[in-house]
């Protein structure tokens, strides 16, 4: 058996969960970890132009922040970047300067190999930027997404132009989780076939097989393998490093020292597990099964919103369209269901011009201040609009419910049905079939067409940026010419909660706006708005 390259990207992969944000004191712990388990190659996190967004330093793992760290010397350092950047950013410039702003020469930086993750169609012209790499002093592998829906004749193009280019490592991930052993050795076969350099597999655990995987392709000539710490990564995760040791003890005859792996595991990466929920679940099995990237349910998981109809009507849409590479955009679509046109026949005006709006929400800041609130609402006479099915005050007190969600609308229309306010919701755009389902709700109809990054108030319709519900609120409120907008039981998500960000962003959105209705919450809220208490009124 030739030697095994062990790669390790914990940090890299594993910064999906918490947007690659690792305390230093961590980082340090971890290098050391690694070079007590003797791992060849550790992939420190991502390389990257990209700066729309705060991220944390693994994201971009700049020379800089490599010189702040203390690397034992039997470390290598990698860095993983996307070809899609690549070939975006090369395409701009009309020339390959995007990788000298990526990459120094390998003799000024701590980085020795580079791997890019691409998929097959972007392999052509990814290829002509490979030599530039070459030249810096780079050891270069390439990610190959996707790989189990590839042909022969797919594979042996790719190695082809791999060999031409002088590629040092390919390696085929298993990025939706699908494959089993079978495939595993079938695939592993046919790049040995066409492909005589280094091979590595990168798995990923859907189904509980990544483990089996990797070492089935271990046996049939693949040389590379990765893995992550308690198997943290996107999605369901990676192989487990401290599994994957134990197995290759085994394989070459090497005894490793974990004991301080597991004592790392116990005190940094359990608390990171409890609070993240990294790995397979039966969510991630039907994804692997169907073929559909892991983010779809990784995200639907994290929003915390998405009921168990939701999420498996979601990943029923995917299996027919659209699953195999992700969309945050192709979780919206089909979590709305729209079909009809946007108009709506109620006007929000009629009650609401001239008037203050009082939106509830479901944060616990309604709950604790609820006989303040109640107080609030009988004294000033807003008209309160409550959030989906939300109950804390008391129901003689909403004048009216907002549902925008289709599929929140499909799962709780008995709940909506029984309770005696009107639902505004977007009906027109509703299939018949949903519409019927939909009978015995009160509801009145207030039209909306979603898209990115807009808003515009009518008389009885809006477009707005999501289907949120508060969005769809506020776009309410506002084409009801309200007085103002209170806020309540809007407490908000700690900062690292990817619905915190979205929130963040909508009330970005909406600030932005020149003709807007001003926000006020009166409970406590950790978002941008003005603040007053129910207390002071």
């Amino acid at each position: 058996m030739s030697k095994i390259s062990h790669l390790d990207c914990t940090l890299r992969d594993g910064g999906y969960y918490n947007n690659w944000n690792f305390k230093i004191s961590l980082i340090e712990k971890y290098l050391n970890v690694m070079s007590d388990i003797k791992i060849d190659y550790v992939e420190i996190g991502f390389r990257s132009l990209e700066k729309n967004e705060f991220r944390g330093a693994c994201a971009y793992t700049t020379d800089e922040f490599l010189n702040t760290l203390k690397i034992p010397k039997n470390i290598k350092i990698a860095v993983m970047v996307n070809a899609s950047e690549l070939i975006k950013n090369s395409s701009k410039n009309k020339n390959k300067n995007v990788i000298k702003k990526l990459f120094k020469k390998s003799k000024s930086t701590k980085i020795k190999l580079i791997r890019i993750a691409s998929h097959f169609s972007e392999i052509p012209k990814l290829m002509p930027l490979v030599p530039t790499i070459k030249k810096l002093g780079y050891k270069l592998a390439i990610n190959l997404m996707q790989s189990s829906d590839r042909n022969e004749n797919e594979i042996k193009e790719l190695c082809t132009l791999s060999q031409k280019y002088k590629v040092d490592v390919l390696y085929f991930a298993d990025s939706t989780g699908s494959l089993n052993s079978i495939n595993t050795i079938k695939i592993s076969r046919m790049f040995k076939k066409y492909w005589k350099g280094d091979l590595g597999i990168h798995a990923h655990d859907n189904m509980g097989k990544a483990m089996e995987n990797s070492i089935s392709a271990i046996d049939n000539g693949t040389n590379w393998v990765d893995s992550t710490v308690l198997g943290m990564g996107r999605g369901p995760g990676n192989v487990k490093t401290e599994s994957l040791i134990i197995e290759l003890e085994k394989k070459v005859g090497k005894k490793f020292n974990y004991t301080n792996l597991l004592k790392l595991i116990d005190n940094e990466f359990v608390p990171m597990k409890n609070k993240y929920n990294w790995g397979s679940n039966p969510y991630y099995y039907l994804s692997g099964i169907h073929g559909i990237h892991p983010t779809f349910i990784q995200r639907m998981l994290e929003a915390n919103s998405f009921k168990c109809e939701e999420i498996l009507a979601v990943i029923e849409n995917l299996k027919t369209t659209g699953g195999k590479k992700f969309s945050d955009d192709l979780i919206q679509t089909y979590r709305q269901n729209f079909y009809g046109n946007s108009k709506g026949s109620y006007a929000p005006s009629k009650n609401m011009k001239n008037k203050d709006v009082l939106i509830l929400g479901s944060g616990p800041g309604l709950k604790e201040h609820k006989l303040a609130l109640e107080a609030f609402i009988r004294n000033s006479k807003p008209f309160v609009i409550a959030l989906n099915t939300t109950k804390t005050i008391s129901a003689k007190l909403i004048n009216a419910r907002v549902v925008c969600n289709t599929l929140r609308l499909l799962t709780d229309h008995k709940s909506f049905s029984r309770l005696p306010q009107k639902i505004i919701m977007p009906y027109q755009r509703l299939s018949s079939s949903i519409k019927a389902r939909l009978s015995k709700i009160k509801k009145l109809d207030f039209g909306v067409e979603i898209k990115n990054n807009n808003f515009k108030f009518r008389n009885s319709s809006a477009t707005i940026p999501n289907s949120l519900a508060i969005t769809y609120a506020l776009a309410i409120a506002n084409s009801g010419k309200a007085k103002r907008i209170y806020l309540a039981g809007f407490d908000g998500y700690d900062a690292d909660d990817p619905k915190r960000r979205e929130m963040d962003e909508l009330l970005l959105l909406y600030q932005s706006l020149k003709k807007k209705k001003d926000l006020v919450s009166i409970t406590p809220t950790k978002y941008k708005v003005k603040s007053r208490s129910v207390y002071s009124f």
